[in-house]
């Protein structure tokens, strides 16, 4: 019995050992949204644990009072209904489904990214003067640009933000979708190439707070890391006026050869920016000649520009950015790098290609096979 009291004392313990080595700051944040969704996660257990618990003890209970060798327990084989207990069974779950459908329903309209703020913490509302700030995010391979249209700058790997202020993120990706996440300030949003997506948020403590990218990307995703840093205001004006002082020019030059894919990026101060250069790399026609996005809807909203629009073309293909460089990633997809992919006809066993493979069902040779062939259409040949 002394042992079998000492192994369990240890079983306790462990857990504690494992949340010792864990970051718990979520569980802990400094902003507001985020706080608000930790309660959300708690709210959310606790009433599952409502019905959870009492499961687990009763069937231990009723294994432990009903078995074989307890005479005492009353036996009724023929026993098959009870009103009260059907009662408990459906009353109870049906209770916490709608409570947590309650929770679930306010809570995805109160802590919609997109929603602005209309409060600073949960004791605050924001003062009517209150002017947000303004940051545009785009991810690239592999590190974060942000730029700050009100202040004319942009950093890499490096965001702050005064606390107690509302900040507005514009959130897009220059290539593959990313996710961008700041676990102490708020949730997780996505950012996809030629979309914006939104977040609002505010930091409510002053920190250095850790910012990642929550969504694999390619080979070096795991160095997608920047800092985020919570002022005061004073604080913050400092920071803004390092970053003017000793950063460079960021215009469209600059930009291309940053975009370009590299790991472990440091962090970087830009002076001043292009004003335009978010947009452009939104609209996926940073790199010269390119169509914008924008532009070309324009063209499909009046109808569409008819055979003209042949010309359009090349100037809307921005998978192949980088064909032709000397950027070529190990871990990246086909569009990414430009590189066709290699794929090999069948073989038959003796090694010959397979029989029939450039006929149609007909017995007539598919376009663009056989002797005199016309080639495949221009269309369908992405490498062009």
């Amino acid at each position: 019995m002394p042992k079998l009291m000492k192994f369990s004392r240890l079983l306790s313990v462990l857990p504690l050992l494992f949340l010792a080595g864990c970051n718990m700051v979520v569980m802990a944040p400094s902003g507001d949204i985020a706080a608000q969704q930790r309660d959300l996660i708690v709210i959310s257990t606790v009433l599952m644990l409502l019905i959870i618990v009492p499961v687990i003890f009763l069937t231990l209970l009723f294994a432990w009072r009903y078995r074989r060798s307890n005479t005492a327990a009353t036996y009724a084989p023929e026993w098959h209904h009870s009103t009260r207990l059907e009662i408990v069974i459906w009353a109870a779950p049906l209770a916490i489904i709608i409570a947590l459908g309650a929770v679930t329903w306010i809570s995805t309209h109160k802590l919609d990214p997109y929603r602005p703020l209309d409060r600073l913490d949960a004791e605050r509302a924001i003062p009517a003067d209150t002017k947000p700030l303004t940051v545009e995010v785009v991810a690239l391979d592999w590190k974060w640009l942000f730029f700050y249209p009100e202040l004319g700058i942009a950093t890499v790997n490096e965001l702050a933000a005064p606390v107690d202020m509302p900040v507005n993120f514009k959130i897009t990706s220059s290539s593959v979708m990313n996710s961008f996440y700041i676990p102490a300030l708020a949730g997780q949003i996505y950012a996809m190439p030629g979309m914006e997506t939104k977040l609002h948020a505010v930091i409510n403590r002053e920190g250095e707070y850790e910012g990642f990218s929550a969504n694999y990307s390619g080979a070096g995703f795991s160095h997608m890391r920047f800092k985020f840093h919570g002022l005061t205001r004073e604080g913050f004006d400092a920071w803004v006026a390092k970053v003017k002082q000793q950063g460079t020019m960021l215009n469209r030059d600059a930009y291309l050869k940053l975009e370009k894919p590299s790991e472990k990026e440091p962090v970087r101060y830009y002076a001043g920016a292009d004003a335009d250069l978010y947009d452009a790399i939104l609209n996926m026609c940073a790199t010269p000649g390119k169509m914008c996005m924008n532009e070309m809807m324009h063209i499909d909203m009046m109808g569409g520009g008819g055979k003209e629009s042949a010309e359009n073309r090349e100037k809307l293909q921005y998978d192949n950015r980088h064909a032709g460089e000397d950027v070529v990633e190990p871990g990246a997809t086909v569009p990414a790098t430009g590189v066709p992919a290699q794929v090999e006809p069948p073989k038959s066993t003796d090694g010959n290609d397979m029989p029939g493979m450039d006929m149609q069902h007909d017995g007539h040779p598919m376009p663009g096979t056989g002797n005199g062939a016309d080639p495949a259409p221009a269309q369908l040949n992405n490498n062009n």
